[in-house]
């Protein structure tokens, strides 16, 4: 029988100064995930995500660890008060880390270091402001390729996040990426939004971070996943580590499959999808690419509460 509940994690985006304060409030179990990271890192995460500055957060070498640890605590949560356990799991982008560490297949610290380094990698792969990232609403993919490959002029723009019908994200160079946000507009494009993000991921632009990181997780010791994982660049679950690697290494140059992801969810006969981390960034365009799943979120500790009750009384109707 097919499971009927996946679990999805956000990536860099989702974060935000004061992210976790309800949770470590109610559940004092909650910040042992930071000072696991702490330790790691020899950084305090949890102040950074508790008293800022965003800027700080906002830095990729710092998002990315502060997430996983968010994510990571929330799925300590929902498992410590008996939630049910999903037959299926995901993670935007950066967020499929997430999804591996909660599934089993990665050890929680040395994750920790991973992205730390995964994150430094990319923001030195492209000196600050010569790249970035933006989403585009209204455009089909044929059209946003057509756009990007005439506003290049030798630079790099591509398609980097495969969100939703509609919903594309472009990333590259800062010059050609301005061209490609005019052009879309000259397209048709109901709206372009630059989106806050220090590195142009998921571009060719990221190729030195790939190399660097290839090396670097050759050591980082895989098990299987215990819950399958779809990956970003593929759509399929990799059970060995080998495949696990070359999904996340390719994944840094290559575009983020999301609603392909959420319609093979939606195939494998998922029927409620529940976004594990901090906000509420991935639900909105679940249901844009399948409006017929129930979408619930694990943003604070009463939105959890809820979900663990509404959830318990669905399936056992």
């Amino acid at each position: 029988m097919p499971s009927k509940l996946a679990f999805i994690f956000p990536g860099q985006g989702a974060q935000s100064v004061g992210m976790v304060d309800g949770f470590l409030e109610q559940f004092p179990q909650f910040g042992a995930r930071y000072a696991q990271a702490a330790e790691a890192l020899n950084l305090d995460l949890l102040a950074l995500v508790t008293h800022g500055p965003a800027d700080e957060l906002n830095r990729t070498q710092n998002t990315q660890p502060a997430l996983l640890a968010a994510s990571v605590a929330i799925w300590d949560v929902w498992n410590a008060l008996a939630g049910r356990r999903p037959g299926l799991l995901a993670g935007h982008s950066f967020g499929e880390y997430s999804a591996l560490v909660c599934a089993g297949a990665l050890d929680f610290k040395e994750t920790i270091r991973l992205v730390a380094d995964r994150g430094r990698f990319m923001q030195e792969a492209v000196p600050a402001g010569t790249g970035g990232m933006a989403a585009v609403l209204g455009l089909d993919r044929e059209r946003l390729d057509a756009v990007c490959a005439h506003a290049a002029e030798h630079e790099t723009v591509q398609c980097a996040n495969l969100n939703a019908p509609g919903q594309i994200v472009i990333s590259g160079s800062t010059g050609a990426l301005e061209r490609a946000a005019q052009g879309a507009r000259s397209a048709g494009a109901k709206r372009v939004m630059p989106l806050a993000v220090s590195v142009p991921a998921h571009s060719a632009l990221m190729r030195p971070a790939a190399v660097r990181f290839q090396e670097r997780i050759a050591g980082v010791a895989f098990t299987s996943p215990e819950i399958p994982v779809i990956h970003n660049v593929d759509v399929v679950s990799h059970a060995t580590p080998a495949g696990i690697r070359a999904a996340l290494v390719a994944q840094l140059e290559c575009a983020v499959r999301w609603q392909e992801t959420i319609e093979y969810f939606a195939a494998a006969g998922v029927t409620h999808v529940v976004e594990c981390g901090p906000g509420k960034v991935l639900s909105p365009l679940v249901k844009r690419c399948a409006p017929h799943l129930e979408t619930f979120s694990l943003s604070g500790p009463s939105e959890l509460r809820a979900v663990l009750a509404e959830l318990e009384a669905r399936f056992n109707d």
